[in-house]
């Protein structure tokens, strides 16, 4: 027995891990302190009363042996599998229904995808990232190149000439830097991918966020992506489905290489390895869609969007620069003063009782930068932005 000594690769605490870790140490030596957090993104408001509705229904349908439900499609049922499609549609995309698989969220499709694709394919991710791309690519020991995300660029890289990946990764709005590729931008990467007979695997979880029409909702948007690439996205961030677990990855009919098929590849792994997302989940995650239920989502975003706001008029405020806040709902800040990312993550627990997480923590590029999210309640994000802008108005 050998276990995969790729494992030795990958850093041996997780980013959230170690902030925790430090919150953790903090609280228990000053229990009279409040402290206040906008680090992780998980979403703080319950699920909308149109998605429990359905919910307690589809239990009930479980009570009852004409609507019990065993095994389900691997795929996902039809009744949210066409509710996608239409999601789609609304925003100019037209697929067909074999091309959409639901699943249990994002994050498990971005890393379980790669089983499709050979180990000694040369991934190309952007710096900062979002862990997990990295990660799940060491533990597979294939070679990783960076793209250059940074102040420059407004944290958007575009391809470099000269440089040749096989799997890109994209993520728009970007998972940590709140920064949004605009569709022409966006052009650009999918004429890249095929050029160079790549895939882009493009992580569309914050796609709710969008309100600007030169920004892409989805990677199908552009001319080309259907022989180029593969979309995530999920309900965690879109209807607070973060406890529920419940999201979708799109393989285009015309993903294809050598005459293999990605998304038939894509069936045949999720058959094997994969039972499916509960009948229950299922219900809930379609009521999303319904005319009810998008209205009482569009509330509840609302909410974390004013709290970006709030948060990047502070970083006007104290002339702080910074991308996000509009489109996303991350902060992404430029650290005061010289500060490294921990020492300034530091600074603000100890001296504000505000957690957010240090940019050194997504890569090289990431070092003097500092993300906060807008996921919290509006009372904690308010209070903690009044301690922010009391801390840092004076100068460091």
């Amino acid at each position: 027995m050998n276990f995969n000594n790729n494992f030795n690769n990958i850093a041996e605490s997780y980013l959230f891990a170690e902030v925790a870790d430090r919150v953790s140490a903090y609280s228990q030596a000053h229990p009279d302190k409040k402290v206040l957090k906008l680090g992780i993104g998980d979403v703080t408001l319950p699920l909308a009363p149109e998605v429990i509705k359905a919910l307690h229904a589809a239990v009930d349908d479980m009570s009852k042996k004409e609507t019990f439900r065993g095994y389900g499609p691997y795929e996902g049922y039809d009744f949210l599998r066409e509710s996608i499609r239409e999601y789609y549609k609304s925003h100019g995309v037209n697929l067909s229904l074999s091309e959409i698989f639901v699943s249990d969220g994002a994050k498990s499709d971005l890393g379980n995808v790669l089983d499709i694709f050979s180990d000694d394919n040369t991934v190309l991710v952007p710096d900062p990232v979002y862990p997990v791309y990295v990660d799940t690519n060491v533990m597979a020991g294939r070679k990783i190149i960076y793209a250059d995300a940074d102040e420059s660029n407004g944290f958007l890289p575009m391809p470099q000439k000269g440089v040749h990946a096989d799997i890109i990764y994209i993520c728009s709005p970007n998972n940590p830097t709140g920064a949004a590729y605009p569709k022409d931008r966006l052009k650009e990467w999918v004429d890249y991918a095929n050029r160079e007979g790549a895939v882009i695997l493009y992580d569309a979880a914050y796609e709710c966020f969008v309100s600007d029409d030169a920004l892409a909702r989805s990677v199908f948007q552009i001319d080309g992506a259907r022989t180029c690439a593969i979309e995530f996205c999920s309900f965690s961030k879109t209807a607070g489905f973060t406890g529920t677990r419940c999201g979708y990855t799109v393989i285009p009919e015309e993903l294809t290489k050598n005459g293999m098929s990605a998304n038939k590849m894509w069936f045949r792994r999720q058959s094997t390895k994969f039972n499916g997302v509960p009948y229950i989940v299922q219900r809930g995650a379609a009521a999303v869609f319904t005319e009810q239920g998008q209205r009482e989502i569009a509330q509840n975003l609302l909410v974390y969007k004013r709290n970006a706001q709030m948060i990047a008029n502070a970083m006007d405020r104290l002339g702080i620069w910074y991308t996000g806040g509009k489109n996303s709902p991350y902060i992404w800040l430029k650290c005061p003063g010289g500060m490294k990312s921990w020492e300034f993550f530091d600074y603000l627990l100890n001296n504000a009782q505000v957690v957010g997480t240090p940019g050194a923590g997504f890569g090289k590029n990431g070092e003097g930068f500092f993300r906060l999210t807008a996921f919290g309640s509006e009372e904690v994000t308010r209070e903690a932005v009044e301690r922010i802008i009391g801390l840092l108005k004076t100068g460091l």
